[in-house]
């Protein structure tokens, strides 16, 4: 048997539930050059962004209804994320973590 080449592959321990806040991401209202933080949320599928953005902190361009662009620096380059609110925190609730 070949090996998997899914987008989700080797998953298992980075994207393990765990309690994310729920509810009070997804109600949160982001400005634009808010600092935000990538964290998964794997129970919810829609709008996730890829595995390799997971923890990094970005900058919030755009501000939609249901999902937010965020510039994420990687080495070199400015990568631009959208994902939904699911998927992102504010750097402020993060820092104690």
């Amino acid at each position: 048997m070949g090996r998997s080449k899914g987008y989700r592959r080797r998953t298992r321990s980075l994207l393990r539930k765990s309690n994310l806040g729920g509810l009070s991401r997804i109600l949160r209202d982001y400005s634009v050059n808010q600092k935000v933080v990538i964290k998964i949320d794997s129970t919810q599928v829609k709008g996730m962004p890829h595995r390799r953005f997971n923890g990094l902190v970005g900058t919030v361009k755009e501000v939609g209804v249901r999902t937010l662009t965020v510039s994420v620096p990687v080495g070199d380059k400015v990568k631009t994320v959208v994902a939904r609110k699911d998927h992102i925190s504010p750097l402020e609730a993060t820092a104690g973590v």
